[in-house]
């Protein structure tokens, strides 16, 4: 079986066709002149063919040498060109991340990111999903996302670096008698019909388990699944509701007011997670940096 020619007997050969010159390509190249003949012998031996008339003075291209030459170009610019790509998406400038969070941070300081991300980044695709915890973790579990931005996991599998910490407050109607401005203590809402998020969300998990820390006994009411509802129903006066701070930008409207709930205070830890034993890619790694580094 016949040898394929080396890259660089190839890309040696192209260089003595462009300068018509074995002691110049020599120079160049940066090797001898008799290595350089023994490159070139050895590939016209591959082919089969000679490849150069050559005296003292000149060197010229046999017609063999002319049909080869286009086709050595195409290779080698077919080669440079595939190793630029694979260097930039070596280096997280090219690729795709996708990127889950909490409907919360969907909605809030994740866009911005995405934005002077791209900026910098003109080449790396960005998707986003916004699902609650639990789904972020099974699609990461899954490696349907490269990272999440999400409350802490309760399994090893995950690695999770925090970003700031996400009080709970007290969501009521704007103008109403229970928007005072001060602190409000968890017995508030066995006093007035309490709006509950689904039993399924990490926000119901947070007020059920501050419920139990404060000894306060509440009937959950209408067990919304969208935050809007819950606004439209604090907005028409049919109760009021415990949420995390960052999630009243996604109130419906703007009639709504809040005050810090205290005894106990309560938060959530928002940062980034990962499956843990797994290599990021380059550009999600590289996206990964810039929010950190923009959020903190």
């Amino acid at each position: 079986m016949r040898r394929q020619p080396s890259l660089i007997s190839l890309r040696l050969f192209q260089m003595v066709a462009h300068h018509r010159s074995f002691s110049e390509t020599a120079r160049l190249a940066n090797v001898s002149q008799p290595a350089l003949s023994r490159t070139i012998r050895l590939l016209e031996e591959q082919l089969g063919s000679r490849l150069f008339d050559r005296n003292s003075r000149n060197v010229a291209l046999t017609s063999a040498g002319e049909a080869l030459l286009p086709v050595v170009e195409r290779l080698t610019s077919d080669f440079d060109h595939a190793f630029t790509g694979l260097a930039q998406t070596f280096a997280g400038e090219r690729g795709r991340v996708v990127v889950g969070a909490l409907p919360s941070v969907a909605a809030g300081p994740l866009p911005h990111a995405i934005a002077s991300f791209r900026r910098s980044h003109p080449n790396v695709e960005i998707v986003m999903r916004d699902h609650l915890s639990g789904a972020l973790y099974e699609q990461m579990d899954g490696r349907q996302i490269d990272l999440a931005i999400t409350t802490p996991p309760d399994s090893d599998a995950f690695l999770f670096d925090p970003l700031m910490n996400d009080a709970m407050v007290l969501a009521c109607q704007s103008g109403g008698l229970l928007d005072t401005g001060g602190p409000a203590r968890w017995s508030i809402f066995a006093e007035h019909p309490f709006i509950a998020m689904a039993p399924s969300s990490s926000v119901r998990e947070l007020t059920d388990a501050a419920m139990i820390r404060a000894d306060v006994s509440v009937i959950p009411l209408y067990g919304c699944a969208q935050l809007a509802s819950v606004g439209a129903l604090i907005e028409a006066g049919l109760g009021i509701t415990a949420l995390p701070h960052s999630t009243l930008g996604m109130l419906h409207g703007r009639a709504i007011a809040w005050r810090p709930l205290v005894d106990p205070v309560v938060e959530r830890s928002i940062g980034v997670a990962r499956l843990a034993g797994r290599t990021l890619p380059p550009a999600a790694q590289a996206f990964l940096h810039h929010f950190l580094a923009t959020t903190r």
